[in-house]
C-alpha cells in the first residue's frame, strides 16, 4: 500500500504543475478569437479582391480579338466613305452594321472625336500639325484620319488626328 500512496502523491503534484490556471486558458482563448477574426478578415477580402479581378478579366478577355478588328472595322467604314455607284454599296452596308453591331455586343465602343474638339494628349493620337488658318483653330482637331475604340475605359486604339498649331 505504500506504493499506491506514493505515486498518487507525485501524480497530484505533476497534475497541479501542469493544468494551466483559468486566468491563462482565457487569454489563451483571446488571442486564438483574435487570430481567427484576423484571418476570417483576411479571407473575406481576398475574396473581395479576387472576385473584383475576375469581372475585370471577363471585361477585358476579348481585348486582343477586338484589337486585331478594329482594322477591318476600319476599312469597312472607309469603304462605305468611297462614292461610288457600285450595286454593293448596300451589300457592304449591310455587312458592316452587322459587323458593327457584334462588336459592341462584345464591349467595344467607339471613342467620340469631333472637328473643332480641343486635343488630349491623354485620348487622341496626332498624326501631323498644320498651321492654323485663325487663332480660334490653336490646338483643336481639324480631321479625323482614323477612329479610336476603347473596351470599358481602356482605351486600346487611339483616335488618329490633325491638330492645328
Amino acid at each position: 500500500m505504500t506504493k499506491k500512496t506514493s505515486n498518487t502523491k507525485k501524480v497530484t503534484k505533476a497534475s497541479k504543475k501542469k493544468s494551466p490556471s483559468i486566468k491563462e486558458l482565457n487569454e489563451s482563448l483571446k488571442l486564438e478569437k483574435e487570430k481567427y477574426v484576423r484571418l476570417f478578415a483576411e479571407f473575406e477580402n481576398y475574396k473581395r479582391r479576387t472576385a473584383k479581378e475576375r469581372i475585370e478579366l471577363f471585361k477585358t478577355a476579348g481585348k486582343d480579338v477586338l484589337s486585331s478588328l478594329v482594322p477591318v472595322l476600319e476599312d469597312f467604314k472607309r469603304a462605305i466613305s468611297q462614292e461610288g455607284s457600285n450595286s454593293d454599296d448596300e451589300g457592304i452596308n449591310l455587312i458592316y452594321n452587322k459587323f458593327n453591331e457584334t462588336l459592341k455586343n462584345q464591349g467595344l465602343i467607339e471613342v467620340e472625336v469631333n472637328l473643332g474638339d480641343v486635343f488630349d494628349a491623354e485620348i487622341h493620337e496626332a498624326i501631323s500639325q498644320i498651321p492654323a488658318k485663325d487663332e480660334s483653330q490653336k490646338g483643336k482637331i481639324i480631321d479625323i484620319i482614323q477612329g479610336g475604340y476603347k473596351i470599358g475605359d481602356n482605351i486600346i486604339t487611339y483616335p488618329k488626328v490633325v491638330v492645328a498649331q
